[in-house]
C-alpha cells in the first residue's frame, strides 16, 4: 500500500536527497584525492586516469540499465540494491592496497551510482502528487547541485586529517541513512509494461567503451604502435560497430530509431560529450600541477575551486530565466564559448603564474559550465518522440559520463606523450652520467609526480621535471579548450530547430524538472 501521509513524503524526500548528494559529492572529491593516492599507490599516470574513468564509465553503460529494471521489477527494490553497492563499494575503495584494486572497486561504485541515478527522480515523481511535485524536484536538485560545489572543499578538510581513503570512507553514513530511509518511507512502483532490457546492446556498448579508454590509457605508458594499444582500441571499435548494428535490427534497442532523427537531442548529447571531455580533463589536471607541483595542500585546493563551483551553481539557476528570453541554441553556444575562454585561461598557467590568471579561468569556466548542463538538458528534449523519453533521459545523462572517460583518455594521453617528449629532450643535455636514470623518470614527470623525480635526481632536476609536465598540461588543456568551442559551433547548427508545440509537450513529459534546478551528475 502507497503511503500518503506528509511525514513519509519528507522521508522520501531525503532519502533521494542523501544520495544524489553523495553521488555528485564522488564526482568532485575524488579528484582532490587523485595526487595522495598516486604517492601512496605508487600509480602511473595511466592508473590515475582509471580512478575517475571507471566510476564514469560504469555510470555511462548502466544508468539506461538501471531505469529499465527499476520500472521492471521496483523502483524501491532495485534503488536499495544500487545504495547498498554504492556503499560496498565505496568501503572496497578505501581499503584497497593497490591501484589495480582501486579501479576495479571504483567500478564496482559506479554500478552501484547509476542505479542510484536512474532511479531518485523516479521514485520522487512516483511519490509526490502533482501539486507539490515540482517543489520536490527542486529541493532534490538544488541539494544535488550543493554536493557537486561541497566535494573538493570536504575533500580537502578529511585530507588534511586523514589518508586518502577518507573520502570513501565519508560515504559510508551516507549510504546507510539512505537504506535505513529508503526502507521506512519509501513506497515499491514498477511499470511492468515497460520496454524489455537490451542485454546484448548493453554488453556491447559497455565493452566497447572499456576497449577504448583501454587502448587510449594504454598509450600512456606504450608507443601507439604497439600492441597494447591497438588491440584494446581495436576491439573496442569492432564492439561499437557491432552495437550500432544490433541496434538497428534489435526489437527492444538501447536507443530507439526514432531518437537518432531528432535533431536536437542528438545535438544535445554531442555537446555534453564534447564539453565534459574537456571539464573531466581541466579538473584531472588542475588538481595535479597545484597539490604535485606547486606544492599546495588539498584543503587550499578544494576551497580554490569555490572561485569555479560558487558560478556554477548561480548560474545553473538562472539559465532557465535566460532561456525563456533568448533562443536557447545561443545560450548554450554562449555558455560554451565563455567556459572556453576560462579553460583556455586555465591552459596558460605555469609554476609561476599569478593565481589572478587561475581565478578568472575558474570563473569563466564555471560560468559557462553552469550554462551548458541546464541549457543542454532543457534543450536536449524537445524533439524526442514522446514513448522514446526513458531511453533519451538515460542517453543523454550517459552523453556527460562517456565524455568524462574517454574524453580524459584521449586528453591525457596526448598530455602524457607532450610531456614525455619533452622530458626525453631534456634528458639530452643533462650530464651523461645522470641521462639514464633520468630516463627512467618519465612516467614520473608526465604523472606529475615531481617528488620522485627528485628524490631520484636531486633537487637539481626538480624545475626540469616540472617544465616538461607543465607542457604537456598546456597542450591537454589547450586541446580542452578547442573542445569546448567545437561544443559550441555543435550547439549553433544542431540546437537551432524551431520547437513545435507537440514536441515541447514531449519534453516536459520527458524531464519534469525545472531547466534551472538541473545538477551535474
Amino acid at each position: 500500500m502507497r503511503p500518503e501521509t506528509p511525514r513519509h513524503h519528507r522521508l522520501t524526500l531525503l532519502a533521494m536527497c542523501a544520495s544524489l548528494f553523495i553521488i555528485q559529492v564522488d564526482v568532485t572529491i575524488v579528484n582532490v584525492a587523485l595526487p595522495s593516492i598516486q604517492h601512496s599507490l605508487h600509480t602511473g599516470p595511466g592508473d590515475l586516469e582509471w580512478v575517475i574513468s571507471a566510476y564514469a564509465l560504469a555510470l555511462a553503460a548502466l544508468i539506461p540499465v538501471g531505469g529499465a529494471l527499476g520500472d521492471r521489477y521496483g523502483r524501491k527494490r532495485i534503488f536499495l540494491i544500487g545504495v547498498t553497492v554504492f556503499g560496498l563499494g565505496s568501503v572496497a575503495c578505501a581499503l584497497s592496497r593497490s591501484a589495480e584494486a582501486l579501479i576495479g572497486f571504483r567500478a564496482v561504485q559506479g554500478v552501484g551510482g547509476a542505479a542510484m541515478l536512474a532511479l531518485t527522480l523516479s521514485i520522487i515523481t512516483e511519490t509526490f502528487p502533482a501539486k507539490s511535485r515540482a517543489g520536490a524536484i527542486g529541493t532534490w536538485a538544488a541539494i544535488g547541485g550543493t554536493g557537486f560545489g561541497v566535494g573538493p572543499v570536504a575533500g580537502g578538510i578529511l585530507l588534511s586529517f586523514f589518508g586518502w581513503s577518507s573520502v570513501f570512507w565519508v560515504n559510508i553514513p551516507f549510504a546507510v541513512v539512505g537504506v535505513a530511509l529508503t526502507l521506512a518511507a519509501v513506497a515499491e512502483s514498477r511499470n511492468p509494461a515497460s520496454r524489455r532490457l537490451d542485454g546484448p546492446g548493453v554488453a556491447a556498448s559497455a565493452l566497447g567503451l572499456v576497449g577504448i579508454t583501454l587502448g587510449l590509457t594504454e598509450a600512456s605508458s606504450h608507443p601507439w604502435g604497439s600492441w597494447s594499444v591497438l588491440a584494446p582500441l581495436a576491439t573496442g571499435a569492432v564492439l561499437l560497430a557491432c552495437f550500432a548494428l544490433w541496434e538497428r535490427h534489435s526489437a527492444h534497442p538501447m536507443i530507439p530509431p526514432a531518437l537518432l532523427g531528432a535533431r536536437s537531442f542528438v545535438s544535445a548529447s554531442g555537446v555534453f560529450l564534447i564539453s565534459f571531455a574537456a571539464f573531466s580533463s581541466l579538473m584531472y589536471y588542475v588538481t595535479l600541477l597545484y597539490q604535485d607541483v606547486n606544492g599546495w595542500s588539498p584543503l587550499r585546493t578544494g576551497l580554490s575551486w569555490l572561485l569555479l563551483n560558487a558560478p556554477f551553481l548561480l548560474m545553473a539557476q538562472l539559465t532557465g530565466r535566460i532561456d525563456r528570453r533568448h533562443p536557447p541554441a545561443r545560450v548554450v553556444a554562449a555558455g560554451c564559448v565563455a567556459a572556453a575562454v576560462g579553460v583556455f585561461a586555465l591552459s596558460r598557467v605555469g609554476t609561476t603564474t599569478p593565481f589572478l590568471l587561475t581565478a578568472i579561468g575558474y570563473l569563466l569556466a564555471g560560468i559557462g559550465f553552469g550554462v551548458i548542463v541546464p541549457g543542454v538538458t532543457h534543450v536536449a528534449m524537445r524533439d524526442v518522440p514522446a514513448g522514446a523519453s526513458g531511453a533519451a533521459s538515460g542517453v543523454v545523462n550517459a552523453s556527460r559520463q562517456v565524455g568524462t572517460s574517454v574524453g580524459l583518455a584521449v586528453l591525457g594521453s596526448l598530455g602524457v606523450t607532450a610531456a614525455i617528449s619533452d622530458w626525453d629532450a631534456a634528458v639530452r643535455r643533462f650530464p651523461a652520467p645522470v641521462r639514464a636514470a633520468a630516463a627512467r623518470q618519465a612516467q614520473n614527470v608526465a604523472g606529475a609526480h615531481i617528488s620522485a623525480v627528485t628524490r631520484a635526481l636531486g633537487p637539481a632536476y626538480q624545475h626540469a621535471a616540472a617544465q616538461s609536465f607543465v607542457h604537456g598540461y598546456h597542450l591537454a588543456i589547450g586541446i580542452g579548450a578547442a573542445c569546448v568551442l567545437a561544443a559550441a559551433a555543435t550547439a549553433l547548427l544542431g540546437l537551432r530547430r524551431p520547437t513545435s508545440r507537440a514536441s515541447l509537450t514531449a519534453a516536459r513529459d520527458v524531464i519534469a524538472v525545472p531547466a534551472s534546478r538541473q545538477p551535474p551528475a
